[in-house]
């Protein structure tokens, strides 16, 4: 006799119960609260992204800023050119591999750091959680995102 198909909870499909739309919706409110900040910078996300890969290691060529921050270069490179034009950052092709582009902060960029540190302190006050507490959900998101590229990776 075949086994009896398994009860569907009926709630397992209900939009509140979705991991997806907490983090979706929880990104959506990320970029209200980060938008006046980087308005005012006249910075999209992504290019704050970008600035903050910067900061953290200038000189870093396209391919690994794209692997840093999980972007294609065909997405990576519009970006760059609008900060370029902006005047925070240079892009170098290397004349021993014509593929190979460096990108690296300029002094307005490296000044734009100053400002960029109120996000934070934003952030944490808007979260009405503790650095700590702040510190374990990022972390936990971070292993989660690693287990999906895994996962994805292993297909």
């Amino acid at each position: 006799m075949p086994d009896a198909p398994t009860p569907i909870r009926s709630d397992i499909l209900a939009l509140d119960n979705q991991l997806c739309f907490a983090v979706y919706s929880t990104g959506l409110a990320f970029n209200r609260l980060y938008k006046p900040l980087l308005d005012a910078m006249g910075l999209t996300y992504p290019q704050y992204l970008v600035m903050l890969a910067l900061w953290e290691s200038d000189g870093l060529m396209v391919g690994e800023l794209g692997e840093r921050l999980f972007l294609e270069s065909s997405t990576l490179t519009p970006l760059l050119k609008r900060l370029e034009t902006a005047g925070y950052i240079t892009r170098r092709r290397n004349p021993e591999d014509e593929r190979q582009v460096h990108i690296n902060l300029t002094e307005k960029g490296r000044i734009l750091q100053q400002q960029a540190m109120a996000c934070p302190a934003t952030v944490l006050k808007a979260s009405g959680q503790s650095m700590e507490q702040l510190m374990q959900m990022k972390n936990a998101a971070v292993k989660l995102r690693d287990a999906f590229n895994a996962f994805n990776a292993a297909r």
